[in-house]
């Protein structure tokens, strides 16, 4: 009865917001501090209070904004199904329905794109917001609207007016407060307008090759570009560039660490007076994402399928990805999206399904720029000297003063890094400068595609991030398309720093047509997982830094040795497949093993060579494995590499070179005795694996288990407030895997806690839609104590999955939740 008075009320208030942006005042400076939501419910336990702010989710809402009628049914398992009558009050709902699961999670993501998250979370967020304002899109507006779809702006204001509206409708008075994390916080969420969803931060971190750029440079300097070349990795085989006379001094890695997108950290510093020091957030090689799609001709049903787990960072609470269906005319789609930006970006409509990975294209390149001495705003180019471009920028901070800080442009782009006694400074020049290349938007046109070749024509509107999407349509057809906005390097590869002066250039785009792709391949499937794509004598220089291709390799694996015996695949096939953790790594190590401990009765090597190189969370052996890899990680570091060097190759020595060169000992690397000296290697990095082990799982190896060391942990970025933790984080979980198996759970160096994997699962059975499937994690709603906050953690932990309805038969039979949204009555 109290929400039905509340509702009332509401209706009578909000009658008088303004239709596009609801007149409620909003402090220019440091946001208002919500002191009024704290005091009132002191005796209240925080879960009492977060059920207390919990959205409404049955019953009738009358907003303002709406032309007609909207009905949100939300299935057993959270996810909203949308029905609407028009396109602008599908997306009005589609906006208003992600901020009442998830408004906070969005007002931090749209501060990181405004470079405002100091104003609220205090002075350790300074620096990333700096970068954040430099690196802001400031072309036009009407050509990045074009270019995602022809009424991509229409969408983005009825997605924004839909956001407003649940604010306004939180804070109307008698209404029922903001949620639990802004009361913790101290902060309101503020009006949204369309450019907020157009952040270009969110797709900065998925390449990072600017980053990359920076450790190339340093190991060129201590190594060299031929050692430092071999090392990397780089693939096709090539010499990093090389530039005669040019100061790399001082670059590293460190310089950009500031750089980072929506999901990366965001913790907020229990007070301003405790020092606080944001974590190092891993590059996109530590990302990785798997997608197939298979032939209805492999099928026991004969229709495809396609499968797609996107790997993100996945240790943070609430999910990366919101799960929604939309249907009004026009539109039938259901998958994933993030919940700030409309649409779907991953899933399917009434023809088509989809799904993608990183493709690992080079969209970024730093320019070493020569400073003027005499006048450090000019620097040097081909042509003389030009003055840099300055823009003031004020940040609001928590708890200090306002700080001015100048914003520096070169003819490249943003000045990330000046050097007053060298007289050097790094700009960058990368694709999020151009039109059109806000993360996922292009997904407006590819959400009503409805075949290949309208598939291949909205190909050419996705530009950022950079991806791999397998395809397939109910006429039996699949395929896949590697694409993003590709600069053209015509004199230099991309794998350095190059000379702002000397005339390294971009020299278009390319063609997207160009760009590798298949069509109904005879082998019956794609794959993608992150791996090199382009093939030999590829003509362009599209990037050298893949992810290596042990997952794919085992997919293909599975699903060639399944065909080629005459096996017809079946939605359960797909799901094993998902969830498998055979590591080929550790089949090649294991291998070694073999050799090395050919008469020896140690217990570990005798375990390990009993070992299936399945990494289940169970497996005692699996434990032994991971600390083992880890110990043959250090030692080949040292083998391979001078001294010198390192702490910079830390982490970022490939397993794949380490590998290669425990398979083929040279004397270079072990010595006059290089078999001999290779295999005590492996026995005295075993040795101490094993002691590790006992250290911290007791002598008994039936004891041992991985999943006890590999753990996740869902953190929010509320979690180090008083009392907070116990509600808002969720774990640790027993993990099985690692970041070499199909299944993928990455961790970092000797701490096995997972960091990414897979944030979202789909398997989608084209054409039967209401038997594919679906995972998500941990929850669809990002409030606390509402039953979708977690709920959805056994089911990802095991990997299983809940069914994607899609028919509005099955929607309505498994409707748990009916929520009409009615157009107020105009004032």
């Amino acid at each position: 009865m109290l929400l039905r008075h509340f509702v009332k009320i509401a209706v009578g208030v909000l009658a008088l917001v303004a239709l596009a942006f609801p007149a409620i005042h909003f402090t220019s400076g440091n946001p208002r501090a919500a002191t009024s939501f704290l005091s009132s419910s002191d005796k209240q336990t925080l879960e009492q209070r977060a059920r207390s702010a919990l959205s409404l989710t049955n019953g009738t809402l009358k907003l303002p904004g709406l032309e007609h009628s909207v009905t949100v049914f939300r299935d057993p398992w959270g996810v909203p199904h949308i029905y609407a009558q028009n396109q602008h009050d599908l997306f009005f709902a589609q906006g208003f329905v992600a901020a009442q699961d998830r408004l906070f999670q969005m007002e931090l993501w749209k501060r990181v794109g405004q470079g405002r998250l100091a104003e609220v979370f205090g002075p350790a967020y300074l620096e990333r917001d700096i970068n954040a304002r430099r690196l802001a899109y400031r072309g036009s507006m009407a050509d990045d609207y074009a270019s995602y779809a022809p009424d991509a702006k229409q969408i983005l204001e009825a997605f924004v007016q839909g956001i407003n509206a649940e604010i306004a409708l939180r804070t109307a008075p008698g209404g029922p407060g903001l949620p639990l994390e802004f009361q913790l916080a101290g902060f309101a969420p503020e009006p949204w307008k369309p450019e907020d969803c157009l952040s270009r931060m969110a797709g900065f971190p998925m390449t990072r090759n600017a980053v990359a750029e920076l450790l190339h440079a340093k190991l060129f300097t201590l190594l060299g570009a031929k050692k430092a070349s071999a090392l990397l990795n780089l693939d096709p085989p090539i010499l990093l560039d090389s530039f005669p006379g040019m100061d790399l001094s001082e670059l590293s890695p460190e310089l950009l660490r500031n750089l980072q997108g929506s999901d990366s950290s965001m913790t907020m510093p229990p007070d301003l007076a405790t020092a606080f020091e944001l974590p190092e957030e891993p590059g996109s090689g530590k990302w990785a994402s798997n997608n197939w799609a298979i032939s209805g001709k492999l099928t026991a049903s004969g229709r495809p399928f396609v499968s797609n787990d996107p790997h993100r960072t996945v240790d943070k609470s609430p999910s990366l990805r919101y799960i929604v269906h939309l249907v009004a005319p026009g539109w039938d789609v259901i998958g994933a999206t993030e919940p700030g930006t409309p649409g779907v970006q991953d899933g399917h409509n009434q023809r088509i399904a989809w799904g993608w990975t990183i493709f690992g294209m080079d969209q970024q390149d730093l320019y070493l720029e020569k400073l003027d001495p005499s006048d450090p705003l000019r620097y040097k180019t081909g042509e003389g000297w030009a003055r840099m471009e300055v823009r003031q920028s004020t940040f609001h901070v928590k708890g200090r003063a306002d700080v001015a800080v100048e914003l520096k442009f070169t003819r490249h782009g943003p000045v990330l890094w000046e050097d007053a006694a060298t007289h050097r400074a790094l700009s960058l020049r990368w694709v999020g400068a151009e039109p059109g290349t806000a993360g996922y938007m292009a997904s407006l046109t590819l959400d009503r595609v409805q075949n290949w070749r309208e598939f291949e024509e909205a190909m050419k509107r996705w530009k950022l991030p950079t991806h791999n999407i397998v395809y397939a349509d109910v006429e039996g057809n699949i395929g896949e398309h590697s694409l993003g906005l590709a600069p053209i390097r015509k004199n230099f590869t991309g794998t350095m720093p190059v000379p702002g002066d000397a005339g390294y250039e971009w020299a278009g785009w390319i063609p997207v047509p160009e760009l590798p792709h298949e069509f109904n391949p005879a082998r019956g499937f794609v794959v993608t997982a992150n791996q090199r794509v382009t093939p030999d004598n590829f003509p362009f220089n599209v990037g050298y830094e893949w992810v290596e291709p042990y997952r794919a390799n085992r997919v293909k694996e599975v699903l060639s040795q399944a065909a080629s015996s005459g096996h017809k695949f079946t939605r359960e096939d797909m799901e094993q497949l998902q969830a498998d953790v055979t590591s080929l790594p550790a089949r090649e190590l294991l291998q070694l093993l073999g050799s090395a401990a050919r008469n020896s009765d140690d217990p570990a090597a005798q375990m390990l060579l009993r070992w299936n190189a399945v990494l289940d969370r169970e497996s005692s052996a699996a434990a032994l494995y991971e600390l083992w890899q880890t110990e043959i990680e250090k030692q080949m570091l040292h083998h391979l590499a001078p001294e010198n060097a390192w702490k910079t190759l830390q982490r970022n020595l490939s397993i794949t070179v380490i590998l290669n060169s425990l398979e083929h000992p040279d004397q270079e690397t072990f010595g006059a005795q290089p078999e001999a000296a290779r295999n005590q290697l492996l026995l005295d990095t075993l040795k101490t694996a094993a002691e590790k082990l006992k250290s911290l799982q007791g002598s008994e190896p039936s004891y041992w288990s991985w999943g006890r060391l590999h753990t996740v942990t869902f953190h929010h970025p509320l979690e180090l407030l008083t009392d907070a933790r116990p509600l808002l984080d969720i774990g640790p979980l027993p993990r099985p895997g690692d970041s070499y198996t199909v299944n993928n759970t990455s961790y970092a160096g000797e701490n096995f806690n997972q960091l990414t994997g897979p944030s979202y699962r789909e398997i989608l059975d084209v054409g039967n839609w209401d038997e594919s499937v679906v995972a998500n994690a941990p929850g669809q709603s990002g409030q606390p104590s509402s039953p979708h906050y977690s709920d959805l953690v056994p089911l990802w932990d095991e990997t299983r999955y809940f069914p994607m309805l899609y028919s509005q038969a099955a929607v309505e039979k498994q409707t748990k939740d009916r929520l009409v949204l009615e157009p107020a009555p105009k004032p």
